[in-house]
């Protein structure tokens, strides 16, 4: 445990599209007590790129001498998903906390002996589901807790672009952790069942267009389309309660969160065809204000806080497990042409996301 009187070293693996952002927050941590002592990158001209932003930062070509360095006391991993669990079991053994990004490992086995170490070695182990610490997604948990949109019936997810297609893992694994964290941290239950079906179309064994549908029980559902194959960027979901609705576009820069004041009710009683009236409720559309701050530096400081504090972190190692279970499914759905998986269904535990086509690097 690092005590608030005690510098908390930081060291970076992986300085390609997302860790540099997870260096330049750290870094702004300087004065609270933390610093950035070293990163580390395979691609030379990464670190060409990550020396020129941070002279003074040791940058390397080595994941091993970050783990090792006496002087490091957590390590964020930032690579490719293959390596997420390698790494990050490895920094655990040697006593460093980690803030490892999603998701947490490609297999459930994998994911629940990272938490088991974590545990054992008492330290803080969180997975990167950065959109649970927006202030949109957190308003919308608050209105589903609350039951401002009455009783949840279904929930759709668009999380769509052109590219940038991966070489490790499919776009389930590449994108859908984003919208899975989002749906099990709003409705605070996982779902029953999952089904999917997926296609590739650009490079042979890795789907690059994936259907996922959710069964939550009570009527409730939710359906999640990814895609690397799309020309515009959309990034939406909507809600849908017997009360109200409600749409979350990250990509607005201003309405993030629309509420439609709409319902559609049926008779509850009839006793023929000619009496059977649907009746449709038309409100307000309301955009509630939102204390809207980069939610990188809102993990951040999470992550340092829940080292310092000892305190349980919002997107901890069950999460990840939660999610990692449900992309386990979602695989082990597409192998079987969309059949549905029981969430209680032991083969999950058996599936690895890691596609067998692709090179492990």
């Amino acid at each position: 445990m690092t005590s608030r009187d005690q510098d908390l070293g930081i060291g970076v693996i992986g300085c390609g599209y997302w860790g540099p952002n997870h260096i330049r927050n750290f870094v702004s941590l300087r004065g609270e007590g933390v610093f950035v002592k070293s990163a580390a990158d395979r691609d030379a001209l990464r670190r060409d790129h990550i020396e020129h932003l941070y002279p003074t930062l040791n940058v390397l070509d080595d994941a091993a001498s970050i783990i090792s360095d006496p002087d490091i006391h957590a390590v964020v991993i930032a690579t490719n998903p293959s390596s997420h669990f390698e790494l990050t079991r490895e920094a655990l053994r040697i006593g460093k906390h980690v803030l490892v990004e999603k998701p947490l490992a490609t297999s459930v086995s994998d994911s629940e002996e990272l938490k088991r170490l974590a545990a054992e070695m008492g330290l803080t182990l969180m997975v990167g589901h950065t959109f649970v610490y927006t202030a949109a997604v957190n308003r919308i948990a608050d209105l589903v807790r609350l039951g401002e949109l009455g009783e949840m019936m279904y929930v759709r997810s668009l999380r769509v672009n052109l590219g940038v297609f991966q070489r490790d893992v499919n776009v389930l694994w590449d994108l859908a952790p984003h919208d899975l964290s989002i749906l099990l941290y709003v409705l605070g239950r996982a779902p029953l069942s999952v089904s999917a079906t997926g296609k590739a179309h650009v490079t042979r064994g890795i789907e690059d267009v994936v259907n996922l549908t959710l069964d939550f029980g009570s009527s409730l559902t939710a359906t999640i389309l990814v895609s690397w194959l799309d020309p515009k960027k959309v990034r939406e979901m909507t809600f849908i309660g017997d009360n109200k609705m409600l749409v979350y576009d990250d990509v607005s820069p201003i309405e993030k969160i629309r509420i439609f004041d709409k319902r559609v009710e049926g008779p509850r009683h009839y006793d023929s065809f000619g009496e059977f009236q649907y009746s449709y409720r038309y409100g307000d559309i309301v955009s509630p204000m939102l204390d809207d701050q980069e939610p990188l530096a809102t993990q951040t400081k999470h992550f340092i806080d829940c080292i310092r504090l000892g305190k349980n972190p919002r997107s901890d190692a069950q999460a990840g497990i939660d999610v990692v279970r449900i992309l386990s499914a979602a695989q082990l759905s597409m192998a079987s042409a969309g059949e549905a998986v029981e969430m209680a269904d032991a083969r999950i535990s058996e599936v690895n996301g890691f596609p067998p086509t692709a090179p492990r690097s």
